[in-house]
Parts: structure tokens; C-alpha cells; sequence
């Protein structure tokens, strides 16, 4: 599997690839809750299912996300793979940061906090070390900033667990 998981990093920056995963998304959230959080990205990056509440519409919102652990918590990025806006889940946790992340099969609640400054940018080298397209991602993105959130749970659950 780190043949393939190296691949895939490389090809992350074509835009092919993001046009493709873009159409794999919804697919991927149907086994990520199939196999109740086990199975997301195929297992070729540390993935994550994150639950919002939709800010429109109050219902509940999930996606599978990448994440990299930073002690207790979770970090995310809003990429939106590149695209000009924003993606609706960073939305949704800017209007409210209560959220519910499955990994490997746990549903662990968490609350955002929305990364700013030097904290931000110690995330952001997390998460570039994880998939270098990110770096890629915020160039298409036409100079729209990339909210990036650390989840930390909330109930005593952590990250590494």
C-alpha cells in the first residue's frame, strides 16, 4: 500500500485528479458510512468522516476529509480541492464549530477552532507533509484563503486513540 499511497501523492497535484476525486466524494462518503468510518480514501491517507450542521438548513452534513493528529486534536483544511469557494462543511463550522468526526469506526465529538497566524501556519506544514497538492490546491484557488481547523475533541477522546 505505500507504493500506491506514494502515487497518489504525486498525482494529487494534477488536475485531473482533483476533477476525479471531486466525482469519487460522494461515493466515498457512502462506504465511509457503510463501514461506519473504517474505510475512507480507500485507506491511502489518514481520512476522517466529519459531521456538521448545515448552517441553511440545520441538518446534519457529512464529508470524508484528510486529517493529520496534532497531539489530541484533529487538523482539516479547506481546499475544496482548489476550487474558487470555499467548501460547505468550513462554512458550516465557522457558523457553528460543534462537529462529530468518525475515525476508524469511533464517532468522536469535537469543536473547531478556526487557525490563525503562527499556529496556522505550523498546522498548514502538518498537513503539506500529509499531501503536498494542498500547496497546489491554494494556487488554483485564486488567492481564496484556506481555512485550516484543528478539531479537538471534547469528553476526553483524542486523536491517537
Amino acid at each position: 500500500m505505500p507504493a500506491l499511497r506514494n502515487v497518489t501523492r504525486r498525482l494529487g497535484h494534477r488536475r485531473w485528479f482533483a476533477a476525479a476525486a471531486r466525482v469519487l466524494v460522494p461515493a466515498d462518503r457512502v462506504v465511509g458510512r457503510l463501514t461506519r468510518g473504517r474505510v475512507v480514501a480507500l485507506g491511502l491517507v489518514p481520512s476522517l468522516l466529519i459531521t456538521t450542521t448545515g448552517r441553511r438548513s440545520g441538518q446534519p452534513r457529512g464529508n470524508p476529509l484528510l486529517y493529520v493528529p496534532d497531539g489530541d486534536a484533529f487538523v482539516v483544511a479547506g481546499s475544496n480541492w482548489g476550487q474558487p469557494r470555499p467548501p460547505a462543511w468550513a462554512l458550516n463550522l465557522l457558523a457553528d464549530p460543534a462537529a462529530t468526526v468518525t475515525v476508524a469506526g469511533r464517532r468522536i465529538p469535537v469543536r473547531a477552532h478556526l487557525a490563525t497566524g503562527a499556529e496556522r501556519d505550523r498546522l498548514w506544514g502538518l498537513l503539506v507533509r500529509e499531501w503536498p497538492a494542498y500547496e497546489t490546491y491554494v494556487e488554483r484557488a485564486g488567492g481564496r484563503p484556506v481555512h485550516v481547523f484543528r478539531l479537538t475533541p471534547v469528553g476526553g477522546a483524542t486523536a491517537g486513540d
